[in-house]
């Protein structure tokens, strides 16, 4: 396995602002570029690569295919189809189901031994299918999960209260998606809880959820205005790599594999903070939830399973 050497399969908005946000920070040794479009490929490659004169370090990139997986330590996948007007969220799976499964067969038939990070949506069920079919252990698969609706959530959070972001430790847990929560009594500015500092402050606790509500609505809001969003989950990519590639044990809220009753659920990938390191998830915290938190994130599993059971676990058996 080569140290530093990352595999990005899918060089469309998400991965090319990953990439470009790699390029600018540092920290990879190699950049490989894989899609089914093979000239949009070179000419990325092309095109980050003029950038390597003004680079923070020396860093080799090039269009290349799955056999060039074989000695990776992170495979990131960002491929995949996005929702058509008028399908549904079923549909979508299915389709991106039938994608994952081709594209992790093709990783490791190349020998793969490393850490997949899933990006595609709707994410927590495609880091289940890449786990299924890869067959690699539950914790060397990583979906990006919540860790960008989390980045959202603090920037909203340190604008309302005058704080810099990098003070507030509160994060977005659940399904990457409509419900999604944030449980809000484990949130701090600095060492204070939030709730406490709002109480202080005189803010109406009515805010919280405003902000998440901002959070939730922020892609539909974005989409909207310019088409997708692909800058704030290139950078969030970013980080989840740097972690893995540093050993950092850092804690992010990942879409990872809950067994054995972690917060009431067995068998399933879900939005929750983890411990993130070389190995990938090194261990998930299990925080106390309110009985309205737990319901949320029962029923984000219950609706995951249910599209298992539909047809999900049928595709992946092929």
């Amino acid at each position: 396995m080569k140290k530093g050497k990352v595999v990005l399969v899918g060089t469309g908005f998400v991965g090319m602002s990953m990439a470009y946000s790699m390029l600018n920070r540092g920290g990879i040794n190699e950049l490989i570029l894989i899609d089914i479009d093979k000239d949009k490929t070179k000419g990325e490659e092309m095109d980050l690569a003029h950038g390597l004169p003004y680079a923070p370090q020396k860093m080799t990139i090039k269009a290349g295919d799955y056999e060039d997986c074989k000695d990776a330590q992170v495979v990131v996948i960002t491929a995949g189809v996005a929702q058509k007007p008028g399908q549904t969220r079923l549909e979508l799976a299915e389709v991106n189901t039938k994608i994952m499964k081709q594209i992790t067969e093709s990783i490791m038939a190349s020998g793969f031994n490393g850490i997949i990070v899933v990006a595609s949506n709707p994410v927590d069920l495609m880091a289940y299918v890449v786990s299924e079919v890869s067959g690699l252990p539950k914790n060397r698969v990583i979906g990006s999960g919540t860790v960008l609706d989390t980045a959202r959530l603090r920037y909203l959070m340190a604008d309302y209260l005058k704080i810099s972001s990098k003070n507030i430790h509160a994060y977005i847990m659940g399904e990457h998606g409509d419900s999604s929560f944030v449980p809000w009594n484990h949130a701090y500015v600095g060492c204070k809880k939030v709730v406490d500092v709002m109480k202080d402050n005189k803010h109406p606790m009515e805010d919280l959820e405003k902000i998440h509500k901002g959070v939730v609505d922020a892609a539909y809001e974005i989409i909207e205005k310019k088409r997708a969003t692909y800058y704030g989950i290139g950078m969030a990519l970013n980080r989840l790599v740097r972690a893995i590639l540093d050993n950092e044990n850092s804690i992010l809220t990942v879409s990872t594999y809950l067994k054995d009753g972690q917060y009431g659920q067995d068998d399933i990938y879900i939005g929750v903070p983890a411990v993130i390191n070389s190995n990938g998830v090194r261990e998930l915290l299990e925080i106390e939830l309110s009985e309205e938190e737990q319901a949320k994130l029962n029923n984000s599993c219950k609706v995951i399973k249910e599209m298992r059971e539909q047809s999900i676990d049928k595709i992946i058996k092929g």
